[in-house]
């Protein structure tokens, strides 16, 4: 049961029969990898204890202030869980998120009365057909019924599509290829229409053409989140005699709608990717559900005969065996990477890419 930190503290004084049960810098290394929370925390808020003194799974409230001056509420838990998809500063409290995208207010529609079905009547629209008494509602729910029916005889075992209803009222369906992957939602009429599975599309320019765990040229890869990668991949290229063209690797399963993940440095020769980590400008890189998405990222390459030398930096921890935690690029970075690779295919191995 989630309760206040003082109540919490008091509770774990008892059980552990001492007035600290938690030394202070107890939780740092946990901790140090979110400057952002870091920055949010205050002990004179929190009964006098310090950050480093919660461990972060506790089931705990704290409160927690944003630049902004913002006071909210939250277990460490889900503030360590709280940069999603969005990359902005906001999203780190609540009250600034909700700021940043408000929510949109509809506006209620004049009463124009009921249709003889007893659908509301929609006075911005013009019926199509004096004739037909049904309303645009239940001409539109007769549409859907006949292409309902269609999609549901193209479901047969071999067809390219099989299909589950999700919410007969909206038309959207769960969607799954004959490659099986990951099902998708879409409306009737895009399927009909030939909409196809993402992973299947994202594949046909250039996935596909590759066996799983060979190197390539991917039009998907994103460009360089920072100067330093660039950085990173010059100074490899003048210790090593390899080819660093390549920006994806093809693997077995969908990474984020791609048979493919794009490592910011690629090594073919050797078949280990590197990928340089900083929590970013806002604290939001490579923390919370994005080091899930690193981890599973790593574990694809993994299956398909890669290995991984991640540089982390800005208080990030060491997720894989070969990982170098480092405080930017430098030749001594370089020197620990071409390490971990004599590490991982062996000295002599590597030794013969050395320039």
């Amino acid at each position: 049961m989630t309760e206040n930190v003082e109540q919490w503290w008091r509770r774990r004084q008892w059980s552990k029969g001492v007035p600290v049960p938690y030394p202070v810098g107890r939780y740092r290394a946990d901790w140090e990898r979110y400057p952002v929370l870091v920055r949010q925390y205050h002990p004179d808020l929190n009964h006098g204890i310090t950050l480093s003194q919660i461990p972060p799974a506790a089931d705990v409230y704290l409160l927690w202030q944003c630049d902004s001056g913002h006071l909210f509420i939250a277990t460490p838990e889900e503030q360590r869980s709280r940069p999603g998809g969005a990359r902005r500063r906001s999203v780190w409290c609540p009250h600034c998120a909700e700021l940043a995208a408000p929510r949109r207010i509809r506006r209620p529609e004049p009463d124009a009365g009921l249709h003889v079905c007893g659908h509301a009547r929609d006075p911005r629209r013009i019926e199509a057909d004096p004739a037909d008494d049904r309303c645009y509602l239940c001409r539109r729910l007769d549409r859907e019924a006949l292409k309902r029916d269609q999609l549901v005889a193209m479901a047969t075992p071999g067809a390219r599509a099989a299909v589950s209803d999700e919410n007969g009222t909206s038309g959207r369906y769960s969607w799954q290829c004959t490659a099986g992957h990951p099902s998708f939602s879409a409306t009737i009429e895009k399927i009909l229409g030939g909409k196809r599975c993402p992973v299947c599309r994202h594949a046909l320019s250039g996935a596909a053409a590759v066996a799983v765990g060979e190197a390539f040229t991917s039009r998907w890869a994103p460009r360089p989140a920072s100067a330093a990668e660039p950085d990173l991949r010059r100074r490899l290229a003048e210790r090593l005699d390899v080819d660093l063209s390549a920006n994806a690797v093809r693997v077995a399963k969908p990474f984020h709608s791609h048979l493919e993940v794009w490592p910011d440095i690629v090594i073919p020769e050797l078949k280990v990717a590197v990928e340089y980590d900083t929590t970013g400008r806002h604290g939001l890189e490579h923390v919370g559900p994005r080091e899930a998405s690193d981890r599973r990222k790593d574990r694809l390459l993994r299956a398909a005969g890669w290995e991984v030398v991640r540089v982390r930096c800005g208080k990030l921890q060491p997720i894989g065996p070969y990982d170098v935690v480092a405080g930017g690029v430098s030749d001594s970075v370089v020197a620990r990477i071409i390490d971990r690779l004599g590490e991982i295919r062996g000295s002599l191995f590597v030794s013969a890419y050395l320039r």
